[in-house]
C-alpha cells in the first residue's frame, strides 16, 4: 500500500479525466464516422412532404389555416412504404411540422395539431410503424421556422426556445429508434433565425441526448463551404433551391433532395402532369450522387386522401425496375467532426495589416463566406487580428479562405500582453479546422508567413467547444 501526496493526486486526477475527455471525443467521432458511413450507404429514401400544405394548393401554408382542413378519407401509410419498398429505397422521411407550425404527431404543446383536425390520429406513429414493419428506417423533419408560433426573426424568445426543445424532445422519445432529424427553416437567408437565436449545440445536444444514434442533418448547404461540415452531420443539397453538389470534388458525407413532381406538397395538377421520369432518376440523380458519397432523397407527395398517385406509383416501380441497393458505396475519405457551437468572433472588434481597397478586416468576421479580407499585395507578412470585450475561452480556429492560398501560419493569443503561439500550420486545405486545448484571451491572431497568392481571408472564425 502506498499514498500519493494530495497535490499529486490532484494533477493525477487532471491527467486521467483530461485524457478520458480525450477519448470520448475521439470515440463519438469513430461513432459519427461510422453512422455517416450507414447514411451514404442507404443510397435512397423517401421524403415525404405531408402536412396543412397538402390541403391548399401551397409549398407554405396560410399560418392561420384551421385544422379542419386536414382530413383525409383514405389515409394508408403502408401504401407509402410499400411504394418506397417498390423502388427499392432505404428509408422515409416525414415532415412532422412545415414552416406554418401545423404538427401532425400527438403533441402536448400545442392544440395546433392532427389532433384538433376531424383526422384525430397521430400521422407520425402510422408512418413509423409503417416503414419499419417493411424493414425501412425511419427519419423525420422538423421545421424551426413557425409563423403559427411566431417562432420567426426578432421573436425569438426563451419560452419559444423550449417550446422547440420541447417538440423535438417527443419526436425523439415517442417513435423509436430515428436515425436522422432533418431541419429546416434555421440559419437560411429567407428564415433568418440564426444559430444564436435559437443555440445550435443545444438543440443538437438534447438529440443526442435522447437518441445518441440519430444523424442530426440541418438545410444549410446554401451558405456554408462545401469543403467542412457546419452545424449539420450530413452537407445537404436541396436541388430546386439551387444547391448543387460538386460530384469531382466532394470528400464529405452528403444529402441531395428533389421532388418527383414540380412541387413538394401535392398540388391538383400532380396526378396529370407527368413525374420526373425514371430513366433521369437512376441515371443522372441515383448513380452519380451515389458515386459522390452523397445519399439521394426522392419526395412524393401524398394527396388529400393521404395517399400517393398513381402516376407516382407507376415512376417508383420503374425505378425498382431499373436499379437495386448494390450494397455500400466507397469508404468515405477521414473528415473532421462537425462545427456545431457558436462562433465567438462573428462582428467582433477586427483588425489587420494594410488592407486592399475596400476589402477592409470586418469582411472576415461578418459571418458571410461570400466576402473576405484581401490583404495588400504590398504587404509580405499580413496578419489578422479579433478582440474580444472580455476574456474569452477557446479551443477551436478555423480559417476559411476564399481560395486556398495561405500555405504557412501561426495561430497566437494574448496572455497579459504578450502573444503565446497556439500552434504553426502548413494546412494547404482552403477550410482549415483547427482543434487544441482551451485557452483563454481577449485577443487571437493569424500571422501569415507564406501564401501562394494574394491573401483572401473569408472568415477567421473562434470557437469554445465542449469536449
Amino acid at each position: 500500500m502506498f499514498l500519493i501526496p494530495k497535490n499529486s493526486l490532484k494533477l493525477l486526477l487532471l491527467i486521467v479525466l483530461g485524457n478520458a475527455s480525450i477519448f470520448t471525443a475521439d470515440a463519438q467521432q469513430v461513432s459519427l464516422a461510422r453512422r455517416q458511413q450507414d447514411f451514404v450507404d442507404l443510397r435512397f429514401g423517401m421524403f415525404i412532404h405531408y402536412n396543412i400544405p397538402t390541403y391548399m394548393d401551397q409549398d407554405w401554408a396560410d399560418p392561420e389555416a384551421s385544422p379542419a382542413i386536414f382530413n383525409p378519407k383514405k389515409l394508408n401509410t403502408d401504401q407509402w412504404a410499400k411504394a418506397a419498398k417498390s423502388a427499392n429505397m432505404s428509408y422515409g422521411c416525414l415532415t412532422t411540422k412545415h414552416h406554418s407550425g401545423f404538427a401532425i404527431w400527438d403533441t402536448k404543446t400545442t392544440d395546433y395539431s392532427v389532433m384538433s383536425s376531424p383526422y384525430k390520429k397521430d400521422v407520425v406513429k402510422a408512418y413509423t410503424e409503417s416503414f419499419r414493419k417493411a424493414g425501412l428506417k425511419v427519419m423525420l423533419y422538423f421545421s424551426i421556422l413557425d409563423t403559427h408560433h411566431k417562432i420567426r426573426p426578432g421573436q425569438i424568445t426563451p419560452e419559444k426556445i423550449d417550446f422547440i426543445k420541447a417538440q423535438i424532445s417527443e419526436l425523439m422519445t415517442n417513435y423509436g429508434k430515428i436515425d436522422a432529424l432533418i431541419i429546416d427553416g434555421w440559419d437560411a437567408p429567407w428564415s433568418r433565425i440564426s444559430y444564436d437565436d435559437v443555440p445550435f449545440e443545444e438543440i443538437y445536444r438534447l438529440i443526442k441526448s435522447i437518441q445518441p444514434d440519430c444523424l442530426v442533418m440541418d438545410l444549410n448547404a446554401a451558405k456554408y463551404p462545401a469543403e467542412a461540415l457546419y452545424y449539420t452531420d450530413i452537407k445537404s443539397y436541396e436541388q430546386g433551391a439551387g444547391q448543387h453538389i460538386q460530384k469531382e470534388s466532394n470528400k464529405l458525407p452528403a444529402l441531395s433532395c428533389l421532388p418527383i413532381n414540380t412541387a413538394w406538397f401535392w398540388k391538383t395538377d400532380f396526378p396529370t402532369v407527368p413525374t420526373k421520369t425514371a430513366d433521369v432518376l437512376v441515371d443522372k440523380m441515383i448513380k452519380p450522387l451515389n458515386d459522390a458519397y452523397c445519399n439521394f432523397i426522392l419526395n412524393v407527395a401524398p394527396n388529400r386522401d393521404g395517399l400517393i398517385d398513381d402516376n407516382a406509383l407507376s415512376t417508383l416501380a420503374a425505378i425498382g425496375s431499373k436499379w437495386n441497393n448494390v450494397g455500400p458505396v466507397q469508404a468515405l475519405p477521414v473528415s473532421e467532426a462537425p462545427i456545431i457551437s457558436s462562433n465567438l468572433a462573428k462582428k467582433q472588434a477586427a483588425n489587420s495589416s494594410w488592407s486592399d481597397d475596400m476589402w477592409i478586416m470586418d469582411f472576415a468576421n461578418d459571418d458571410s463566406f461570400t466576402t473576405a479580407w484581401m490583404s495588400n499585395p504590398a504587404v509580405k507578412e499580413p496578419w489578422y487580428e479579433v478582440s474580444f470585450k472580455r476574456d474569452e475561452a477557446f479551443n477551436t480556429i478555423v480559417i476559411a479562405e476564399k481560395k486556398a492560398n495561405i500555405k504557412a501560419y501561426r495561430l497566437e493569443y494574448n496572455d497579459n500582453g504578450i502573444w503565446k503561439l497556439i500552434l504553426s500550420g502548413t494546412d494547404p486545405s482552403r477550410i482549415k479546422i483547427h482543434r487544441f486545448n482551451r485557452v483563454w484571451s481577449k485577443k487571437v491572431r493569424i500571422l501569415i508567413d507564406k501564401a501562394d497568392k494574394q491573401v483572401e481571408l473569408a472568415e477567421f472564425q473562434v470557437y469554445n467547444e465542449r469536449r
